[in-house]
């Protein structure tokens, strides 16, 4: 792993989780750490749900756009997380690993929402306590 890790969330369609979870990583671990996500399928645009969810606590995910998952953004990036891509995620030898199972938000109402926003912020608090020995 190199001086600033590179993480990279993973879900269909990088417009709930994977960035409610790249919100929470640059709001708890700042440019310590290089902050991606895609979608093997991605989405118009960000769940608005999910959008007024992260802003309930402060994390404005306005200016993000779902994006499409590249190769070259997986084989560079140092720790995957997926969130049920399922096959469409790349496996490169070396890389860390980790699959977070989540509810989707999509179609979900804004307290299921809320509920899968604390849980991912659990998830990344644990993550960013794993990397800091590399921070």
């Amino acid at each position: 792993m190199s001086d600033k890790p590179t993480v990279l969330f993973v879900c269909v369609h990088n417009a709930g989780r994977s960035q409610m979870a790249a919100g929470w990583l640059r709001h708890l671990a700042g440019d310590t750490v290089e902050v991606r996500s895609a979608g093997s399928e991605p989405a118009d645009q960000i769940n608005p749900v999910a959008v007024e969810a992260m802003r309930e606590v402060g994390i404005d995910m306005t200016g993000q756009t779902p994006a499409r998952l590249t190769w070259d953004t997986a084989e560079t990036s140092d720790v995957i997380i997926t969130m049920g891509c399922g096959d469409a995620c790349p496996v490169f030898p070396g890389k860390r690993y980790e699959d977070w199972k989540l509810t989707d938000p999509a179609g979900q109402p804004l307290d299921v929402v809320r509920q899968v926003r604390d849980d991912i912020r659990a998830r990344v608090e644990h993550l960013v306590d794993q990397l800091r020995p590399h921070l």
